[in-house]
């Protein structure tokens, strides 16, 4: 075995995987799993903790890998994480943990992601659930959104002994973890369903179809229902749009419509009717993980598919991962161009979208070289489907029906950095509502940092 190199992951062939939703990735089994954890050197110092948004103890639980102890190695990613499962699957541990590796210094970096997947997929297959709270202390905390925030905040907050309430708008629990990331990537039934039953198990309750703001509001929560805390968690659901004319067509998505149909409503199973216009020659504007899992879910719905972004593939903020996946697939990728116009027909549908060739200039203010249009380089190409996937904000229900509660110029909640309060006593906030759109860990990390936030604000209560 050369301890340089990682232990290659099984992967569904690419000619096979795009007629179908079946995970691509197959991950390790116990002998790949016991030789690549193998390579870690257990350093005493583990700088890949330190790149762990929730602080996992990343050489502890592969330890107990290389001894052939899963049922410990979950033991340990429980004191530290509700989503190993999740998280094994769709964190970029390439920019995180796994980049701080030393063994990244002369080789390749310990597959940790793939490890915590092996690790909470072995333990859900032996049904292993995670050790229950010992003691309750019956103070009431409500949770708002059971996306990767509200679970992980409601999770650490079981743990502590409180008596946790989750209220999700929609009829499925998980939040973008359920409706936002295809099956090919995370699978509902077998994954996430069971990760969310493992919260439950440590007396988490969950009230789905409850929209906060209409069903309920939060000085009700409160001042009615007796909850002493309260933390949003409802993620950033609501597309943003580019303005050009022909973007109310029929045939025009925004990302989030078009996995939420296919994902949650099961569009891509022939069993369920839920429609969906899979589109014959689709566009997906945008170029980050989320636009990866348009184009590719397009592409198993049958379309030609062509990514179409302003910047250069170095610029691209998809996972390194979700590109090499998209092209394997056959997804094209018309970089340099941005989207001027969608031509509509005289039914009102998509008929086809003038672009034009971009050049890159001096670096904006996140780093990357700004995008400036080449004058009199427009062009138009042929689609019937248009998906947009430039990014999100928070929906402003919450904030517009909560006295007291402040946001900025984003419709982002505004918190104490230290604590995840807002600016209302008692309430907390944390993930993409106060962020906007990030990741599911970087959400996962505000959630546990909220739940420490909470456990103080109520002991000082006492």
């Amino acid at each position: 075995m050369d301890v340089l190199r990682k232990v290659p992951v099984r992967e569904q062939d690419p000619t096979e995987r795009v007629h179908n939703f079946d995970e691509v990735c197959l991950g390790y089994g116990m002998d790949e799993a016991m030789a690549e954890a193998s390579r870690c050197i257990q350093c005493k110092n583990p700088k890949c903790v330190t790149g762990c948004p929730v602080s996992i103890d990343i050489p502890g639980f592969i330890k107990h890998i290389t001894e052939g102890d899963i049922e410990s190695s979950f033991n340990v990613l429980s004191k530290y994480t509700a989503l190993p499962a999740v998280c094994g699957r769709v964190c970029p541990q390439e920019t995180q943990c796994e980049e701080r590796c030393i063994r990244g210094i002369k080789g390749d970096p310990v597959s940790i992601g793939k490890l915590e997947r092996f690790t909470a997929d072995w333990a859900r297959e032996q049904g292993i659930k995670p050790e229950m709270p010992a003691v309750h202390n019956g103070r009431k905390v409500a949770v708002i959104g059971s996306g990767p925030a509200g679970v992980t905040c409601a999770g650490e907050l079981a743990k502590m002994g409180y008596d946790v309430t989750i209220f999700e708008a929609l009829h499925e629990p998980g939040g973008v973890l359920v409706y936002g990331i295809p099956e090919f990537r995370l699978p509902k039934e077998g994954v996430v369903k069971p990760e969310i039953d493992n919260v439950k198990a440590l007396g988490v309750k969950i009230e789905t179809n409850v929209i906060v703001g209409k069903s309920v509001t939060i000085d009700e929560l409160m001042e009615e229902e007796g909850f002493e805390a309260i933390f949003i968690g409802s993620g950033a659901g609501l597309p943003k749009f580019m303005g050009i004319p022909g973007e109310n067509a029929n045939g025009v998505f925004s990302a989030n419509e078009y996995l939420t149909r296919n994902n949650l409503m099961k569009a891509f199973d022939a069993n369920y009717d839920t429609p969906i216009i899979a589109g014959r020659k689709v566009a997906v504007v945008g170029g980050g993980n989320v636009a990866m899992d348009a184009a590719r879910t397009a592409l198993r719905l049958g379309a030609d598919v062509t990514l179409v972004y302003r910047r250069s593939e170095a610029e691209l903020p998809a996972r390194v991962e979700e590109v090499h996946h998209a092209k394997e697939e056959g997804v094209k990728f018309m970089l340099l161009t941005n989207p001027i116009e969608i031509l509509v027909d005289d039914k009102g549908w998509v008929s086809g979208m003038r672009c034009i060739e971009m050049e890159l200039g001096e670096p904006d203010e996140s780093g990357r070289r700004r995008p400036v249009e080449k004058a009199g380089s427009e062009f138009t190409i042929e689609v019937d489907t248009v998906i947009m996937s430039l990014g999100t904000s928070p929906n402003p229900l919450i904030p517009s029906t909560t006295e007291g509660l402040d946001i900025n110029k984003h419709r982002c909640i505004i918190i104490d950095e230290e604590t995840g309060m807002t600016s209302r006593d008692g309430v907390f906030a944390g993930g993409d509502a106060v962020t906007g759109s990030a990741t599911v860990i970087l959400a996962m990390g505000a959630g546990k940092a909220a739940a420490k936030g909470i456990d103080a604000y109520l002991k000082a209560k006492c």
